[in-house]
């Protein structure tokens, strides 16, 4: 989100109308491009951001972003929605490697959580992108992480250099919340470089003026963080990143009798039923890359090779009752391979390339014996044991220059999948199989555009085509999901297909910022769970939707004084949907499940002339939601009845710079101590909040 940049007082002016109010991105095309040249509609945050902003965790990162809401699960689980997608039907990368897996579940999912807001440089969010450049999955968006380095290139050529920081933040509502982050560079400056993170996290449980305190919300979280680069040559350079990451005791707090239900003008949430249900969470990610850029007489004008090892342990346990307690484990190794190149060809530029990941998966359920200890329980599996998944793709696309003000971008993707199923759950059967395959190809296109009508105004749109194979847990998923409902995968699931077609213009000054984008994606063949009868609460994966998504997205910002800022967005979003109301049922019309509300934000910036402080004023609002699914309105616990309420909350943020070495930062948050949720989240938003930070710089 360029206007952003308009508001941080730290960066010279210089540098701001060169790099901050018009920053290069490469997640659109896969190569370095300016933002105002791009095709699609693209936002940016960067540290800076979420440092000032006091954004918790990445979803909470992209909250004051048009066309995205931020549903939590839990404290510690969120999922945002991107043009009316989340999960899956997301792309999320870091440093270009896909975190997707083949075991990520239908609706919001909790993976988002587990990437440390305090590791990220910057992220680019590049919005109804398709599948061409990433692959599978990339439908509502493309978000891509990029992790903190050390920068040594821009050091004094072979000088030793040393930085380091230590930031700790405290938060009231929460139970005395606390963050500690530490964090250390150093190197050669233009021969290599290290950076090593740590955080350190105890979240307390929140209140609010609504429900009040509401116990077991919080958790502890463990982070670390290293990244090692070395210019092997003037032209390449060999990047070596690994980060963990550990979270304890996540409470989904709406199954559990803490949650004593919410009462709002009328809309009702159902309180929950069962003793306890935490999980537990781990993740990691090791990639080594090695990356090129030669002169533009070169055939191949930059390429890089990357190789990845991810893990992922999910634990669950869920206390239903006092004698009936079940505990779901599965854990995955997902191995990455990714090259692209670059080459100038005629009068265009092509980017083509390959990636493949491959998974593999163990996954076990177990339920507690009423004389004590546990029994191996094939219902109870979360997804197919012993199992894999295999993802190819193989992509090109150019971009042309017919004249100096339009540029042309087309193309294409081949993508085959593959599942080799274990051990799986046969719901209807009520028995446990063994052994099933199933492969898919497919060919998908894009085609953008961009007209400069000025330096500062230019048109761009196009369409976009995106595909997802059904994964691991679409074939083969045994969970519990919404309030209480059990949802089954099928081994007889096909792929989804989308398209979405977007137009958008931006004008861009050194004073102002203003974007407008307006997109239809329509859906075929949505994954979805359909009550195996009409009235159960068991539902099993099949295509059963189909539909459309469309929206309009405002977001825009005017200096209108050296020292005074002032931006906004709004955003709107409508569809419907043809769902069957049960296996073999009629056919049901109804609107988009969990659409984003009307919503906007005003914010008002001052930065003090010697740029020491700042200070921010924030007021974001939603209109009711009350166009629902009959799934929606099965999720009581979540959803209340009539909708989610409408909401207005103002917040406060601002900062010192007391010296070279030391920051100091302070936030408002929810300051009429409004009870509010956002729409589909399993709980409320936390009540008037005081947030304090200090940063030591060295």
């Amino acid at each position: 989100m360029r206007f952003r940049y308009l508001l941080l007082p730290v960066v010279p002016m210089a540098l701001q109308a060169q790099d901050v109010l018009d920053p290069l991105i490469v997640t659109a095309s896969r190569t370095e491009e300016k933002e105002s040249d791009t095709a699609y509609t693209v936002e940016e945050i960067d540290k800076t951001y979420i440092e000032q902003n006091k954004r918790r965790t990445l979803p909470d990162a992209l909250q004051f972003t048009p066309g995205v809401l931020v549903q939590k699960t839990a404290y510690g689980h969120g999922s945002p929605y991107v043009r009316g997608f989340t999960g899956r039907q997301n792309l999320l990368m870091i440093d270009g490697v896909r975190m997707n897996n083949s075991i990520w579940r239908s609706g919001p999912v909790q993976y988002w959580n587990t990437v440390d807001p305090y590791s990220i440089d910057h992220l680019e969010l590049v919005k109804s992108q398709g599948s061409v450049l990433y692959g599978s999955d990339a439908v509502g968006g493309t978000v891509n992480v990029f992790t903190k380095s050390s920068g040594f290139q821009e050091e004094t050529d072979g000088a030793f250099f040393t930085h380091g920081s230590a930031y700790y933040e405290y938060r009231s509502n929460g139970d005395d919340s606390h963050i500690g982050r530490v964090e250390s560079s150093f190197g050669v400056g233009g021969q290599y470089g290290v950076m090593l993170g740590i955080s350190a996290k105890d979240y307390g449980d929140i209140r609010d003026s609504g429900v009040g305190l509401m116990r077991n919300t919080g958790y502890p979280e463990q982070d670390l963080d290293f990244r090692f680069d070395m210019a092997l040559n003037k032209q390449t350079t060999l990047t070596l990143v690994h980060q963990q990451v550990n979270q304890d005791n996540v409470s989904r707090w709406h199954s559990t009798v803490f949650n004593p239900g919410w009462q709002h003008s009328g809309h009702v949430a159902q309180p929950g039923t069962w003793l306890a249900r935490t999980l537990d969470q781990e993740r990691s990610l090791t990639y080594v890359r090695v990356e090129q850029e030669n002169d533009d007489s070169a055939f191949i004008k930059r390429w890089n090779a990357t190789v990845s090892y991810q893990t992922q342990a999910d634990s669950e346990k869920q206390y239903r009752t006092r004698t009936d307690r079940r505990y779901q484990i599965a854990e995955l190794d997902t191995v990455g391979f990714d090259t692209s190149f670059e080459s100038i060809i005629g009068p265009g530029s092509l980017v083509y390339g390959l990636d493949y990941y491959r998974d593999t998966v163990e996954s076990e359920g177990y339920r507690k014996r009423a004389t004590g200890g546990l029994n191996y329980d094939a219902a109870t599996r979360p997804v197919a044991d012993d199992s894999n998944y295999e993802l190819f793709g193989a992509f090109a696309q150019y971009q042309w220059k017919p004249v100096d003000q339009f540029e042309l971008t087309g193309g294409l993707r081949y993508t085959y999948a593959q599942a080799e199923l274990g051990r799986y759950w046969d719901a209807a059967a009520s028995t446990d199989r063994y052994g099933a395959d199933r492969d898919w190809d497919n060919v998908v296109g894009s085609l953008r555009a961009i007209y400069r009508f000025t330096d500062c105004w230019s048109i761009y749109g196009g369409a976009s085509q995106a595909f997802r194979a059904p994964n691991l847990d679409d074939l083969s998923g045994n969970l519990t999901a919404r309030s209480g409902i059990a949802s089954t995968g099928s081994v007889d699931v096909d792929p989804e297909e989308y398209i979405t077609y977007e137009i958008g213009t931006r004008h861009n000054t050194e004073n102002t910022s203003v974007n407008f984008a307006a997109f239809y994606t329509d859906v075929d063949d949505l994954i979805v769970g359909v009550p195996i009868t009409s009235g159960s609460s068991t539902t099993v994966a099949t295509n059963g939707r189909d539909g459309y998504v469309y929206g309009v997205e405002l977001e825009g910002a005017w200096r209108f004084h050296p020292e005074w800022t002032v931006s906004g967005f709004g955003a709107w979003q409508d569809g419907r949907t043809e769902t069957a109301a049960y296996l073999g049922g009629p056919i049901v019309d109804e609107p988009g499940s969990r659409l984003l509300p009307l919503t906007g934000s005003v914010a008002l910036r001052w930065t003090a002339p010697s740029e020491a402080f700042w200070i921010e004023g924030r007021v974001l609002a939603a209109a009711e939601e009350n166009r629902l699914t009959a799934s929606d309105r099965a999720d009581n616990q979540r959803i209340p009845s009539m909708g989610t309420p409408n909401y207005i909350v103002y917040m406060l943020h601002g900062g010192w710079r007391a010296s070279e070495f030391l920051e100091l930062t302070a936030g408002l948050e929810n300051i009429t101590n409004e009870d509010y949720r956002n729409h589909g989240s399993g709980q409320n938003e936390a009540g008037f909040n005081t947030i304090l930070g200090a940063k030591l710089i060295w």
